[in-house]
């Protein structure tokens, strides 16, 4: 009975009661199709817990990610896509870049084997200079898209050697290569060669930390996504405050410039 006692956390209960009460408010209107979530703090999550190595955060942000995937699907999102790793992070610290990379192996291929991912047959896709990434890495991802591919109920994209403008830059290029007549060229066929082709644009785009800006992150495809900055480090982003990006989202009236 001690035990018990002493392992009796008041703020569970109001946590508890509040995310239920979020959930009500959110659940009987419609969510968004399309998520995006630019994960960012982990590096300051690890100082701020002092964890020693600032690297250490990205192992509690892989953590958070995997309960956010569950959240996601749970309010009948369709479509979450995630900022893991820009072009530019391949200029940090080798160790941290080795220790990344590794990360993103093992958790490719963990994908493969995930049982929920088959339950509810769940596109795995990356986006990005995937070339660009170590062969090891190209393979995990390999597998895990190879062993998703026919599925269409939901999808998962991860932007992973990605920059807004090298979409932009390949997306052009390609066109060139293809000889499009400048005519024929529109939004409909621009958005065929950007890495996101045959996906809709994300309705809302949250970003962690607290930092206010995009960083090149979909730069075409959120001309008319919702922003929601959370001030919070991501491995700190809980269930309340995905039910309250999801609850200014739906208080948004979208006119999409008309």
């Amino acid at each position: 009975m001690l035990k018990t006692l002493m392992k009796f956390d008041p703020r569970n209960i109001v946590y508890n009661i509040y995310s239920h009460f979020l959930w009500n408010q959110i659940k009987h209107k419609n969510p968004p199709h399309h998520i995006a979530i630019i994960m960012d703090g982990n590096r300051r999550f690890a100082e701020q817990k002092r964890l020693g190595e600032r690297s250490r955060g990205h192992d509690f942000g892989v953590k958070k990610l995997k309960e956010i995937v569950q959240w996601v699907w749970d309010a009948n999102i369709e479509v979450l896509t995630i900022f893991a790793f820009s072009n530019e992070n391949m200029s940090r610290p080798k160790a941290e870049v080795d220790k990344l990379m590794e990360l993103f192996r093992n958790n490719f291929l963990e994908l493969v084997d995930t049982p929920e991912i088959h339950q509810h047959k769940i596109k795995v896709k990356a986006i990005g200079r995937i070339d660009s990434l170590p062969a090891d890495v190209q393979e995990a991802i390999k597998k895990a898209e190879n062993a998703t591919k026919s599925y269409t109920n939901r999808l998962f994209q991860i932007a992973i050697g990605y920059a807004g403008r090298s979409e932009l830059i390949d997306a052009i290029k390609g066109i060139i290569k293809d000889g499009v007549p400048a005519t024929d060229v529109n939004e409909d066929l621009v958005h065929k060669y950007l890495y996101t082709s045959g996906t809709n644009d994300p309705d809302l785009i949250i970003r962690t930390s607290g930092e206010e800006r995009l960083s090149g992150f979909l730069m075409w495809q959120s001309a008319y996504s919702e922003l929601y900055f959370a001030d919070v480090f991501f491995p700190s982003f809980r269930k309340i405050d995905l039910w309250r990006a999801i609850r200014t989202f739906q208080s948004r009236d979208r006119r999409f410039g008309k």
